[in-house]
């Protein structure tokens, strides 16, 4: 078995992902759904002779997964005239497996991905820290990769990149762009942030805030006339800032919620919902922080942000349930989806009850 012909075949067929697991035929996912190819089951061997061709198409060492303690390895590649891939090889009941993201050369359109323009001007902020967060695969990377696009057409300076790894490749546009891939160029997302800050960057792409350290020297970041994206995965707007403060000890805490205040400009919390065709798009709940939200965090009454998101929609502000309800409104989402990927469902359902959809 040929993994280039099967990634060829998976891209053919408009796959997202691929899924190498013994006991299994070879899987995929498209448009949000999972199939199973025609294939024999991949038995263990199966699977450790194709994790064996990723590594050779990556050029990657494969010690760095036979001598992983972790039993895990995270990377991405390309192939030309192909594509690029990100990819997980990890240890399943003593057998190998890997699961392979096919991410398509060139950046993504946001008019194709249903990216609205209220999330692409976020752009437009000359520092503090915006958020992208949502659950893993909801399509923050495809929302960072427009917003960044954007930055790097319509405004000069340095954008500085770190991800794990690296997935979209930005070419220089009236933007100097740094990209660095943890952990190949650098050790660690805070070592990588802390030499970002010395490098005269306007913008910073953080990949994900996963630990105090993280948050903290974003956040300092943001502070010293930076301006930060970053990823969380976090749910709302609301929950994204408690995060970050219950991240800290109690004593730091007060202080990160004033910090917090100042330097927060937007949150995007974002889910991929199946589509009535066959395929997902995007929901976005989408907070812009103003002089109310800044007051709620300070005060520690994030409880109340939903309220504030639901009622300045004529601030480009809203709220997750909003979105679905406009997708059934405009007939891309079922009724039923919708209920099942909202934050309130009832009050979606009332809502919807009463425009007779």
């Amino acid at each position: 078995m040929q993994l280039e012909e099967i990634l060829k075949e998976m891209i053919e067929n408009n796959a997202s992902d691929i899924f190498i697991i013994a006991g299994l035929e070879l899987a995929y996912k498209k448009g949000g759904q999972h199939f199973r190819t025609n294939s024999n089951r991949l038995m263990p061997a199966d699977t450790f002779d194709l994790i064996r061709q990723i590594y050779g198409l990556a050029r990657r060492d494969f010690k760095h997964f036979t001598d992983n303690d972790q039993h895990d390895d995270d990377f991405s590649f390309s192939i030309p005239g192909l594509g690029r891939f990100r990819a997980n090889a990890f240890r399943q009941r003593g057998s190998a497996g890997a699961v392979i993201r096919i991410i398509p050369f060139g950046l993504p359109d946001p008019v194709e991905n249903n990216i609205p323009e209220e999330v692409l001007s976020l752009s437009r902020f000359k520092k503090g820290l915006v958020l992208v967060t949502g659950s893993a695969g909801a399509g923050k990377s495809t929302t960072l990769a427009c917003i960044i696009d954007r930055l790097n057409h319509e405004r000069s300076g340095h954008i500085v990149t770190m991800e794990d790894p690296i997935e979209y490749v930005h070419r220089h546009g009236t933007c100097i762009v740094t990209q660095r891939e943890i952990p190949t160029d650098v050790a660690t997302y805070s070592e990588a942030l802390r030499s970002a800050i010395r490098e005269s960057p306007d913008v910073i792409l953080l990949g994900e805030m996963r630990d105090q350290d993280t948050m903290a020297t974003a956040v300092t970041a943001a502070e010293m006339s930076q301006l930060i994206f970053s990823t969380m995965h976090t749910s709302s707007a609301s929950t994204t800032v408690d995060r970050i403060v219950d991240s800290f000890p109690s004593i730091q805490q007060r202080q990160i919620r004033m910090q917090l205040s100042l330097v927060l400009r937007a949150v995007i919390s974002q889910q991929l919902v199946p589509t009535i065709d066959g395929g997902v798009t995007p929901a976005f709940e989408i907070m812009v922080a103003n002089t109310a939200i800044r007051n709620l965090i300070r005060e520690e009454k994030t409880y109340q942000i939903d309220s504030v998101v639901a009622s300045s929609s004529k601030h480009g502000m809203r709220t997750m349930d909003q979105s679905l309800f406009d997708l059934v409104k405009d007939g891309k989402v079922n009724r039923d989806v919708a209920l099942q990927h909202a934050i309130h469902p009832e009050a979606l359902q009332n809502r919807l009850n009463s425009v007779g959809l």
